[in-house]
């Protein structure tokens, strides 16, 4: 393994929430407020909220319910709010905006910079679907699927934005090209992601030799749902620096640009690519 030795100076702190998140908009807002504070004390400038922080519903349309229109909503004043009150960068991990359809919505993550100001949206572009006997999800019936690859310039470095299911999909982070850090808030199942999460992170650490932040819902739910949880942070050795099993609560770790920057240089994997035509940097 590279030394991971290097001028503390270049460090800065990055936080993934980890949530349960139930039917009651306000009472999730205020348990991410509590959770970010948490994560703010520890010395975090960059925290990502999990997929669906602000709602996870009895049933599937509750979030339609309650979507809001880009810009204007109780959910994105509060993103802005709080970025602003900590002076952070905030990933919401993903909240309900209306969608073309009026039966459904764009399952959306949103990014706050640090003045509370909206600098990026990524809509989920993979939408769910397992059929496991008992246990069935099809995200279809109320999401719009987004079709833009979204990466985001920030203090931090560039910043590949995905969600939960986009883990599968190794071809969605090749196309953001270099990254620095992945943000993927989640909600993964407890049945898959006992076998799929970690792996899948780890593999995604590694082939683009960045830092993954991956935030999640963690638990038991009111409608019955339970969700893997095991938020972490891993660095691009696939190491996991930091890791939550189950419950509310923070990770937190330490980012060392220097660090990412000898690996890279270690192994040049991200040169090394043969299969794209380099005219457009596409697959042949």
């Amino acid at each position: 393994m590279p030394n991971s030795s290097s001028n503390p100076a270049t460090f800065f702190k990055v936080a993934a929430v980890q949530m349960a998140s139930g039917p009651n908009v306000e009472a999730n807002l205020n348990e991410a407020h509590r959770l970010i504070a948490k994560a703010v004390e520890q010395g975090a400038q960059l925290v990502v909220l999990p997929e669906y922080f602000p709602i996870m519903g009895m049933n599937e349309n509750d979030k339609v319910a309650v979507r809001e229109q880009p810009g204007v909503g109780r959910i994105q004043q509060f993103l802005a709010d709080t970025a602003r009150e900590f002076g952070i960068w905030l990933v919401g991990g993903s909240i309900p905006l209306v969608a073309n359809d009026p039966a459904k919505v764009r399952n959306s993550l949103l990014v706050f910079n640090a003045q509370g100001e909206q600098v990026a949206r990524y809509d989920k572009i993979h939408l769910f679907n397992l059929d496991l006997g008992n246990e069935k999800y099809h995200e279809a019936r109320t999401i719009e699927p987004g079709d833009q690859v979204v990466v985001v310039e920030t203090p931090f470095g560039r910043i590949g934005l995905a969600i939960c299911y986009d883990l599968r999909f190794p071809e969605l982070f090749r196309a953001m090209k270099d990254v620095d850090l992945l943000v993927l808030p989640s909600a993964f199942t407890a049945t898959t992601g006992k076998m799929h999460w970690e792996v899948l992170i780890r593999a995604r650490a590694i082939e683009s030799l960045a830092y993954v932040i991956a935030s999640a819902q963690g638990g038991y739910h009111v409608n019955g749902r339970e969700t893997h949880g095991h938020s972490m942070i891993v660095d691009p050795w696939g190491r996991v620096l930091d890791e939550l099993p189950r419950g509310s609560g923070v990770v937190v770790a330490d980012i060392n640009p220097a660090y990412q920057a000898s690996i890279r240089a270690s192994l040049p994997a991200l040169s090394h690519r043969t299969l794209i035509c380099t005219c457009c940097d596409k697959p042949k």
